[in-house]
């Protein structure tokens, strides 16, 4: 009886260990692939939830099912006009083909591996098509070309003013090539993109100060030019202010003589209307300006100077 139980009993545990061991879940983010023995067996699953597998036989062998990131290391490449400079790339891609990516990759460090070795030589050959211009800008759009960035600067500048190619048609270049061969591994490239360009560091230093030396001329011509406005308007300033005071000299002179007319004119009148008030009145405005108790006057009796004194006595 309990021989019975006992092996009913472990029964049942090797049930649920069966059990337990042949379930697998799948995530939402995941897609599976199930080997047996190393090979490839069924389709691969993509539904999400619970699924079963032969324990102890099938291998599971979950892959993501979303975007995936892949950053390049910075490399020195030339481009085209044997401008040395370091190049720093990154890329977006995702596994379309669970089974042919297992069969190729194997894993995501294998996948990485492969897509490295198949994007930097893209980037190289182009990047190395065109002048650094190309992978710098866009567009035709004005912008001051005359720059250590570009690689050229006078007259030379001019000449690549206009873009052939662009930014955007090199790295298109470069997804069209990678991506065509990634196909190959069950991987799908969805975006290229070029993170960063930059010089190489032993000429680095020297292009900063280039660039320092150049924007401090401009400095300079737009500060010249300020100090030459700033004189113009100050100068400006000085002949508005000579020509007011000259007004205003005009204006207080034609004042004046128009007020010594008048006075002269009411003096007239006054003198035509009494001479001898005004020839007392003159004579008393002498008296109390040249005589006081200081003053000493020896004058003959027919002076006229004295003359109303003398009628007063």
């Amino acid at each position: 009886m309990k021989t019975t139980a006992l092996s009913t009993l472990i029964l049942v545990f090797a049930a649920v260990a069966v059990l337990v061991m042949s379930a697998y879940t799948v995530d939402e983010t995941e897609q599976v692939v199930i080997t047996r023995f190393g090979k490839v067996i069924g389709e691969p699953v993509k539904d999400a939830g619970l699924h079963f597998k032969v324990p102890m036989v099938d291998q599971v062998n979950p892959f993501p099912k979303n975007l995936q990131e892949w950053d390049g290391e910075s490399g020195e490449i030339p481009t085209l006009n044997k401008t040395y400079i370091l190049v720093d790339t990154f890329a977006r891609w995702h596994v379309v083909d669970p089974v042919l990516f297992f069969q190729t990759c194997r894993d995501m460090r294998g996948a990485l591996i492969r897509i490295g070795d198949i994007i930097d030589p893209a980037v190289k050959n182009a990047i190395a098509s065109y002048d650094l211009i190309e992978s710098v800008r866009n567009s035709d759009r004005l912008v001051n070309v005359d720059d250590p960035i570009f690689g050229v600067t006078g007259d030379a500048a001019k000449e690549n003013q206009t873009i052939k190619a662009g930014r955007t048609v090199i790295t298109r270049q470069i997804m069209d090539n990678a991506g065509e061969k990634l196909k190959s591994f069950g991987i799908k490239l969805v975006d290229v993109k070029l993170k960063r360009l930059n010089y190489r560091d032993d000429v680095r230093s020297s292009v900063y100060d280039r660039m320092i030396a150049e924007r401090t001329q401009i400095v300079e011509k737009f500060r010249s030019e300020g100090r030459g406005e700033a004189q113009k308007i100050k100068g400006e300033m000085e002949k508005e202010l000579k020509k007011i005071q000259s007004e205003a000299y005009r204006t207080a002179q034609e004042l004046k003589g128009k007020a010594d007319a008048e006075l002269t004119r009411i003096y007239a009148d006054a003198y035509g209307r009494d001479p001898e008030f005004y020839s007392f009145t003159k004579s008393l405005e002498v008296y109390g300006t040249a005589l006081n108790k200081e003053s000493t006057l020896v004058l003959s009796t027919d002076s006229e100077f004295l003359k109303y004194l003398k009628e007063r006595r």
